[in-house]
């Protein structure tokens, strides 16, 4: 594969509802789309950086100004042979895995589409349906939370995340365990805690939680571990985990049992099967995260979680949960019946891009010809 065009498209999303998570609340979301040419095809890509430094030192900012500035002039041009070959040809620019991420995704969408494969089955994917659950964000009151899971368990979700925080953990999680008790539930900290904090998360133990997700800082590893050694309920790292030498780290420091892999957040399906292969053989569990992407990240996530040691229910959850009108098709929907995701059996990605839409909610575009 020849890379012949590359064109960047800044667009904004609203959200159906608020998310308010420890770093704050968002109303909408500002993404980075990636439209890519080569031999005869056109492939989409998605940069999943926030409009905020929150999640992530990366932000819109930093995304667009690294692949303009450096990373575009890196692979215009390029012959591909594989989609590894992208992380090799991006490697002078250090760190910003979430700008590689978009690129690279889409050079293995082109390498599926050219094989007329879903990319589930170049990535050696094993299902046809990935189980889903629903990520909910810290409400303004305790009876607002219930309101809003019973809503999802209705609709069909077995598996909840809340949104915790100090000041906003034992009380919800205790009201959502004794209404819902079959429910799936576990809590993700998004790093509000601190080692100072063990005999207050040690009070979560007794609720059954599926795991307790990145409880303490962003960047760290260690003193995961020194935690999870104090506390019964398994410990998932997310932000701690930026590439395959974190997850190492990770299992030798007996840092945690799971795993949320973020594509986005390890710069690429290719660091991401390194990081499947490597839990699947210490025994660490996997499930894919989101980051509120719009239907083409979410496309690629759905076809991720097909892969062996994704054991367990996924951020994935439906197009209407955030986007009253998305700009892929047709929309991602729950199966009620047992709160999965059918994965798309089309070329690529299986959804057509709206290119209608995104040209006209672009706010800014950049495009390279080599």
């Amino acid at each position: 594969m020849k890379i012949e065009k590359i064109e960047l498209f800044e667009i904004q999303l609203p959200l159906v509802h608020p998310f308010r998570t420890s770093f704050g609340t968002q109303v909408k979301r500002d993404v980075i789309v990636v439209k890519l040419q080569g031999d005869g095809l056109i492939v989409w890509g998605e940069c999943v950086a926030s409009a905020g430094p929150w999640y992530s030192s990366e932000t819109i900012g930093t995304a667009w100004h690294v692949m303009t500035e450096f990373l575009l002039p890196l692979v215009i041009g390029q012959d591909i042979s594989a989609p590894a070959d992208m992380p090799k040809l991006m490697k002078p620019v250090r760190g910003h895995v979430m700008a590689k991420a978009a690129l690279e995704n889409a050079v293995w969408t082109w390498f599926a589409e050219a094989e007329n494969k879903p990319l589930s089955v170049l990535l050696g994917g094993v299902r046809e349906r990935v189980e889903v659950g629903v990520s909910i964000g810290i409400q303004p009151s305790i009876e607002q939370l219930v309101d809003r899971v019973s809503g999802f368990v209705e609709a069909g979700y077995r598996r909840i995340k809340m949104k915790i925080e100090p000041g906003w953990l034992i009380e919800p999680i205790e009201r959502i365990r004794t209404k819902f008790p079959e429910v799936r539930l576990m809590g993700d900290a998004n790093s509000a805690f601190t080692l100072d904090d063990v005999a207050l998360l040690k009070e979560v133990d007794p609720y059954g939680l599926l795991m307790l997700e990145q409880p303490l800082s962003y960047d760290d590893i260690a003193d995961h571990a020194r935690l999870q050694a104090q506390i019964d309920t398994p410990v998932c790292l997310d932000e701690s985990i930026h590439g395959p030498a974190d997850a190492q780290a990770m299992i030798d420091l007996k840092a945690g049992r799971i795993i949320n892999l973020k594509v986005g957040r390890v710069g690429g399906f290719t660091n991401a099967l390194k990081i499947h292969d490597m839990a699947q053989a210490a025994g660490i569990q996997m499930w894919c995260g989101g980051m509120l992407e719009t239907g083409i990240g979410r496309a690629g996530n759905v076809h991720l979680a097909t892969l062996p040691n994704f054991v367990l229910p996924g951020d994935i959850s439906a197009t209407e949960r955030y986007y009253a009108r998305d700009i892929a098709n047709p929309p991602f929907v729950l199966n009620r019946e047992d709160s999965t995701m059918t994965v798309p059996t089309g070329p690529g990605l299986g959804v057509e891009i709206d290119t209608e839409l995104i040209d006209h909610l672009a706010s800014r575009r950049h495009k390279v010809e080599g």
